[in-house]
């Protein structure tokens, strides 16, 4: 796991057929530290095939107000950062709490930052719902509306939900039920058979 990815294969994803996934970057919605969404999210790339790197995303908190006046070179440098690790991607790999109803509005800005440019056209994309049963569905829609309008390519089959409890989730921010790991660790699967 590491905060920077790099290639390791010279074959890049294809949006047909299988993905050939080097490079995962994982966007947590949640600004909480020991957040269920960032501690899934760590899971995933715990359990990253020898083959893939996963980079996590960070900087939500640091990432200026959208404004389309802003959206333009030169960038906010930590808007420049996300763009950059989106375009260097191979798949994203999004986990995000609910907030009345929909995305927490500092995941909507990273999304907004998202709409200006072209990184995520044709990207490969999915999400975790780590809420209880029954809860984080407007979340997913409205994720799901947004990266419709940035032309991004949904994998419904890694789109999971796994309830991820705080009492799953140990101090160092660690999911130490085998279960949670073991169903979060099938999202490679899905994003493979792509």
């Amino acid at each position: 796991m590491g905060t920077v990815g790099a290639t390791t294969k010279s074959e890049r994803c294809s949006v047909r057929g299988s993905i050939d996934l080097v490079n995962l970057l994982l966007l947590s919605g949640s600004t909480r530290a020991k957040s269920t969404n960032a501690a899934a999210l760590a899971s995933v790339a715990a359990s990253a095939p020898p083959t893939a790197t996963t980079t996590i995303y960070r900087g939500l908190s640091a990432l200026p107000a959208f404004n389309p006046d802003d959206d333009h070179d030169p960038l906010p440098d930590e808007v420049s950062t996300l763009r950059q690790l989106i375009r260097a991607a191979d798949a994203v790999l999004f986990c995000t709490p609910e907030y009345a109803g929909t995305l927490p509005g500092s995941f909507k800005n990273l999304l907004d930052w998202t709409v200006g440019g072209t990184e995520m056209a044709d990207k490969p994309v999915a999400w975790i719902n780590v809420a209880a049963p029954g809860r984080g569905h407007g979340a997913g829609s409205t994720l799901e509306t947004v990266l419709g309008y940035v032309g991004a390519q949904l994998i419904p089959t890694a789109c999971i939900s796994a309830p991820v409890g705080r009492d799953d989730v140990d101090d160092d921010g660690v999911i130490r039920n085998v279960e949670i790991s073991r169903t979060l660790a099938q999202i490679w699967v899905e994003l493979r058979r792509q």
